[in-house]
């Protein structure tokens, strides 16, 4: 059994050590928990003997091991109240009305990032969860006009199209009454394929500019249909300026690992809430503590995560992503 006196000796060395990167010694804790050095010492080795703390090699000091960081985040950590400036940024991101909801959630990841200096990780589901339920074309003059490609899952996604050429609207129209005649129902990954085995034979009898017209659309799908199935990964570089990594094995070992495709898919979530994964018990790398949650917006679902070292800013990061979470689900 752990005592009070030692959770509260516990949250006081894991807290001070993610602040200051260094082993953290009874003299520095006298005052605070208003016991004498030789109690705190006693405290200290008793928690180590549970496996809640570590004594390093150089210094008398302990830090927390992986059980006590466990401890930690379950029993003793309090969400962090975010300041008026990191919501209001937030806020600012959700409040545009120009971004669709995936740009929204990217770039909210990617503050979020900036604020702690960690990566950050979306995963949206790849585009054969999403099939096309319509696409609709507005001109906005005779070289210019957006196409507007609607899932059923809800995810709408504009693309504007610059014409090399003068082409028809009427053309155009045509075009789109024949995807949507003939492709609706198909998972946006396998659109371009139809397209190109179905559309592309037959469009000649029906549009006389096909070749430019089935280009554009083509064009429009493929990207599409790439950006729905790609993950996001933010500023991988930033979280390497941590201490823990100055070993340059260590981190040219985290650089390739968040490089690796197969890796940062493992990210996904499937559990609901804010789940925290540290060491040994995440898919990427035992230095590194992964914490993450899914979204649901409309039955699409997605994930979000940070990745940052062990000795991570637990209490801020929660309540980043609780908050990010809100606002996907409630905007």
């Amino acid at each position: 059994m752990i005592t009070n006196r030692q959770k509260e000796l516990l949250k006081k060395i894991v807290e001070e050590y993610i602040k200051t990167v260094k082993p953290v010694g009874s003299k520095s804790l006298c005052e605070e928990l208003d016991c004498s050095s030789a109690t705190i010492r006693s405290e200290m080795a008793s928690l180590e003997d549970l496996g809640y703390l570590e004594k390093t090699h150089i210094s008398s000091g302990r830090i927390p091991s992986e059980k006590g960081y466990r401890f930690y985040v379950d029993e003793l950590m309090e969400p962090k109240e975010m300041t008026g400036e990191e919501i209001l940024k937030l806020q600012t991101i959700f409040k545009n009305n120009k971004l669709v909801l995936s740009d929204a959630i990217t770039k909210s990841m990617e503050i979020i990032s900036e604020l702690t200096s960690y990566t950050s990780i979306v995963l949206g589901k790849a585009s054969s969860d999403n099939k096309l339920k319509k696409i609709e074309v507005i001109p906005l003059n005779e070289l210019e006009l957006i196409a507007i490609i609607v899932t059923d899952k809800g995810h709408v996604e504009n693309k504007q199209i610059i014409i090399n050429e003068k082409i028809s609207i009427e053309e155009v129209k045509k075009t789109v009454d024949l995807i949507n005649g003939m492709v609706v129902g198909t998972p946006i990954d396998e659109v371009s394929e139809k397209l190109e085995f179905e559309i592309k034979p037959i469009i000649g009898n029906y549009i006389k500019q096909h070749e430019a017209i089935y280009s554009m659309f083509y064009d429009a799908f493929s990207e599409f249909s790439q950006k729905s199935s790609n993950y996001n990964v933010s500023v991988k570089t930033n979280m390497l300026s941590q201490p823990e990594f100055d070993d340059t094995d260590k981190m040219r070992r985290i650089i390739k690992k968040l490089n690796d495709e197969d890796l940062i898919h493992d990210v996904e979530e499937t559990k609901e809430g804010i789940n925290i994964y540290i060491g040994e018990e995440n898919s990427i790398d035992s230095d590194v503590t992964v914490i993450k949650t899914k979204y649901n917006v409309d039955g699409e679902e997605g994930t979000i995560a940070i990745i940052g070292p062990k000795r991570m800013e637990y209490d801020k990061v929660v309540s980043y992503l609780d908050y990010i979470k809100k606002k996907i689900e409630r905007e």
